[in-house]
């Protein structure tokens, strides 16, 4: 059984971005989180996230995706079973062109969530960021749910 399930498609890609687009009109403009892309539609920046599950292991493997940001900007959470990898990114970019000075800020903030076993201890839970690729790994199972072997005598 898959802990997560998400669906990468660039029609629901298109979707997410009408009606991230519908809200900030409606709200006037957004709260922060909605960012310009290239296409100038507003975004949610929302990291990429894989989960792998190694049964043999008896160990569940998620990275993150979250490039140029640094261990510092990066918040993890369990509360009641939930997995919660929060942060903030804040970058400014400054250059001269043709006598101009341009100047690019780019600022969000971000939360994704994914569901961990019961009984999973926070102290074992591992994370680690590397290249802008955060990996968090933990037991699939906890020692006191994995099945037991009873002896016929």
């Amino acid at each position: 059984m898959s802990l997560v399930n998400f669906i990468t498609d660039p029609f629901y890609d298109e979707f997410d971005r009408l009606f991230d687009e519908a809200f900030s009109r409606r709200t006037g403009g957004g709260n922060g989180q909605v960012a310009r892309q290239g296409n100038n539609a507003p975004r949610v920046f929302r990291p990429t996230i894989d989960v792998h599950e190694d049964k043999d292991k008896n160990l569940v493997t998620a990275t993150f995706e979250l490039p140029g940001l640094k261990k510092e900007d990066v918040n993890i959470d369990v509360h009641n079973n939930v997995l919660t990898v929060s942060g903030e990114t804040k970058q400014s970019e400054e250059r001269n062109e043709q006598g101009y000075v341009v100047k690019e800020r780019r600022y969000g903030r971000f939360s994704r969530s994914l569901p961990i076993p019961q009984g999973i201890k926070p102290e074992e839970i591992k994370a680690s960021l590397e290249n802008g690729v955060l990996t968090v790994t933990f037991p699939r199972t906890s020692p006191e749910q994995a099945p037991k072997k009873i002896t016929v005598q």
